[in-house]
């Protein structure tokens, strides 16, 4: 499975018709998690840069797909949805039921959970962290902010690590959903220079995400 080059146009993908189109700048967390998902359940899409300095997210155009104007973005054969965990579910019951999108209930349910948890827990604590050492000029960083935010995050991640306690991944055995949700945040959590805490549940289950290819293909991109 390759990355697909930027068309504007529907093309043929070992004999088939890529229907699905992305939108999205490749280093987006949230777009990563789609082209993630896409990578490891073998979904050909189409990649369209848009985002920050590649701009399209504030035409008109754009803007009739997103009323957001973030990314990402899918067209999936003239179905078009915006949300990136909204987005995954979609794909998952789609493409890989049973699979990355778990069968049972109450697993699905937990997964579910993570998957908020991660947007509105831990990257809420953490983006501040990301945003003053990798975004901000030196000159221009509030460090109490940054020193605050890395406190909340670290405590928020100790939380995290407990509950990874005697599970391969997060909802037990199988990776799902919620793994890929959470994918693109942590690298940037392990990336970034700050004072991350040795979590050895956390650590372990890193180290498993990180080993996979498709994560070293379109997560693990340079910090930007």
């Amino acid at each position: 499975m390759h990355l697909l080059p930027n068309l504007s146009k529907p093309h043929s993908f070992n004999g088939d018709i890529v229907m699905l189109k992305i939108w999205g700048r490749a280093n987006s967390s949230n777009l990563k998690k789609v082209t993630w998902f896409c990578e490891e359940a073998g979904v050909p899409y189409e990649r369209i840069d848009a985002g920050m300095s590649f701009g399209v997210v504030n035409t008109p155009e754009y803007r009739r797909m997103n009323p957001n104007g973030l990314v990402p973005t899918i067209d999936d054969d003239g179905f078009v949805l915006w949300e990136s965990n909204a987005i995954l579910r979609y794909l998952g019951a789609k493409h890989s039921a049973g699979k990355l999108w778990p069968a049972d209930l109450k697993v699905r349910a937990d997964g579910d959970r993570w998957m908020d948890w991660c947007s509105l827990t831990l990257w809420s604590a953490f983006r501040p962290v990301f945003w003053g050492m990798v975004r901000t000029p030196e000159a221009q960083r509030n460090a109490k902010e940054i020193e605050d935010s890395s406190k909340k995050a670290a405590e928020v991640l100790g939380h995290f690590d407990a509950a990874l306690a005697g599970r391969q991944y997060i909802t037990g055995d199988q990776m799902s959903l919620a793994d890929l949700c959470f994918g693109p945040v942590v690298y940037l959590v392990n990336n970034v220079q700050w004072k991350r805490p040795a979590l050895a549940n956390y650590d372990a289950w890193y180290a498993r995400l990180a080993a996979r290819p498709a994560f070293q293909k379109v997560v693990a991109l340079p910090v930007a």
